[in-house]
């Protein structure tokens, strides 16, 4: 895991900023996230404790949450006992993932009082518990009663303690100590690190290992120095060469490392590495009914239009059979009833070859003849009808792609908004709620590297509002061209050339061709932007418009988003 116990000791020494500080306001905007809004040295700061079994941390944020309008109950005791006082201290227990902030505040009798709030950074077993002063549990995010755990119940009103001991060594104090502890014959040296040393990751032992080259004491013992060393220096952020991401509180030279960014703070590379991931996480927990349910619509629909694509070809026997009533109704003379087949000369055919033709020797040559042009007929409704059916489902099949292609790119928010479309299009039921009159609708902001604003549309909410009421005339609009994906208004009539490629590239990046490179960006006015009558949500038609190519790029969309 990343966010080991060396990540948390550089945190913890950030984090002594807030000692002093008063916390203004506890949220708790997800089942196992906690906000605190803290005032400190004349400054604002967000604090972000999260237990989230896959994305569990401390970590100061700028990014903006959404609260609930209803608390949960463990966001109403930290309200209680902490909302209003002061930090008096930030600890690290041990080299531990485990953190201990201490408040002071008062309580409703106006007496001073000490509170706890401990913080376990472990994977699936992360959580958040408040204690007293005495370490008396009043409540935790995550309930442990004894039934689950006999070594410590996580309930309030029990006495909390700590996960067990691992009894490892500090690398900070006892490294040396530690290191007479490897086995130099047992090989998997990384391995054995993080099995004696506390805090200290896999990829921080394998970097330690790569350090050292040669596999001795000296050699491990200096690269183990080389990289505590780093401690006080920038933190890193890679990509590596199989596209997967990491961070670490030191240089990493280990692996095969693709490209490298370095930051000054912990809340700078955390966001970077944590924000979208986590948020895609909770969508895709909150979304997976919708996800499936739009898949499942779009495979019938897939379904329906290769049975379309069959009737459509069935139907091509038309002009055939059309020719058939024709060339019986010319040759009527030559044809008496009870015969199987007519062989007639095809006078369609330049070279006048005989063409047979079956016939029902039940009918009158007159009957077989108006038996073909009935079938004529019948094909020649079913084909406009088929063509019809086709063009509708088509529409259906473009409208499901583009909103599985809005999930992947969905905020929580988004994803409301998403939830209130498929309701009113009828794919879902919803308990009824009155409906706003005037809904806030919210657009993401960007600004180009020479300032130019432009907007983003995420759902089809988003981009009917974008296009048809937020934009200006002849302000210019963009969409990928023949793909799903977002709409996007650039707050010029005249934008450069450097504003117009970057806000192609954020709208490619929202869109089926993300993964893509050299992806084709139509871009027009406004103005010549319409919406069919009776058109699903989302769906316009366009004229007038030009085309750039361009690769979408994750980093530059990030970078150029307003927060």
């Amino acid at each position: 895991m990343a966010y080991d116990g060396l990540m948390t000791y550089r945190v913890v020494q950030e984090l002594q900023s807030l000692v002093g500080g008063r916390i203004n306001k506890v949220h708790q905007p997800y089942s196992l996230d906690l906000m605190l809004q803290i005032r400190s040295n004349r400054q604002n700061a967000q604090l972000l404790i999260s237990a989230n079994a896959m994305y569990a941390r401390l970590q100061l944020t700028d990014t903006p949450i959404k609260n609930p309008q209803e608390p949960p109950m463990f966001c109403m005791m930290l309200r209680k006992h902490v909302e209003g006082g002061f930090i008096t201290a930030v600890e690290q227990i041990g080299r531990d993932r485990v953190i201990v902030i201490s408040v002071r505040s008062r309580n409703e009798l106006g007496d001073e009082e000490s509170k706890k709030v401990y913080i376990e950074l472990m994977g699936r077993h992360s959580n958040v518990v408040l204690t007293t002063e005495e370490g008396k549990i009043l409540d935790a995010i995550k309930h442990l009663p004894p039934s689950q755990n006999t070594y410590r119940t996580i309930m309030p009103g029990s006495d909390y303690l700590l996960p067990p001991e691992q009894h490892k060594f500090d690398p900070l104090t006892e490294m040396t100590e530690g290191l007479k502890r490897i086995d130099w014959n047992a090989g998997k040296l990384d391995k054995q690190i993080v099995a004696t040393f506390a805090g200290v990751s896999p990829q921080i032992a394998q970097e330690v290992v790569h350090l050292a080259k040669t596999p001795n004491r000296d050699s491990l013992q200096q690269a183990f120095e080389n990289v505590l060393r780093q401690l006080d220096g920038p933190y890193v952020f890679q990509q590596l060469a199989n596209g997967k991401e990491r961070f670490a509180p030191i240089a990493l030279t280990a692996g095969d490392i693709e490209s490298e960014e370095t930051y000054e703070s912990s809340k700078e590379v955390l966001d970077r590495f944590y924000y979208e991931k986590a948020n895609r996480d909770r969508v895709r927990q909150q979304a997976h009914d919708v996800e499936r349910l739009l898949k499942s619509e779009l495979e019938k629909n897939q379904l329906k239009r290769r049975r379309l694509l069959d009737d459509l070809k069935a139907t091509e026997r038309a002009d055939e059979l059309q020719k058939y009533g024709e060339l019986l109704t010319t040759y009527l003379f030559q044809l008496e009833k009870g015969m199987r087949v007519a062989e007639v000369v095809d006078y369609y055919d330049e070279n006048g070859a005989i063409l047979s033709i079956p016939l029902d020797p039940l009918k009158t040559p007159n009957e077989n003849a108006q038996q073909y042009y009935k079938k004529y007929n019948k094909l020649k409704v079913a084909k406009v009808e088929v063509k019809k059916q086709m063009e509708l489902n088509d529409a259906e099949i473009e409208y499901l792609e583009t909103l599985i292609a809005q999930l992947d790119v969905a905020s929580p928010s988004d994803l409301l908004e998403i939830r209130e479309e498929l309701a009113e299009e009828g794919y879902i039921r919803q308990k009824r709620q009155k409906k706003k009159a005037n809904p806030k609708i919210s657009l993401e902001a960007y600004t180009s590297s020479t300032g130019t604003e432009f907007f983003v549309g995420k759902n089809n909410t988003q981009n009917d509002h974008l296009t048809f009421k937020f934009a200006r005339r002849d302000e210019i609009w963009l969409h990928v061209k023949d793909i799903p994906g977002s709409h996007v208004i650039i707050r010029s009539t005249e934008p450069d050339e450097t504003t117009l490629l970057e806000a192609a590239s954020v709208a490619a990046y929202f869109s089926k061709a993300r993964a893509s490179s050299g992806v084709p960006v139509d871009y027009t006015r406004a103005r010549f932007v319409k919406k069919p009558s009776g058109a699903k949500p989302g769906f316009v038609i366009y004229t007038d418009q030009q085309t750039v190519y361009v690769t979408p790029d994750e980093q530059l969309m990030k970078s150029l988003k307003q927060s």
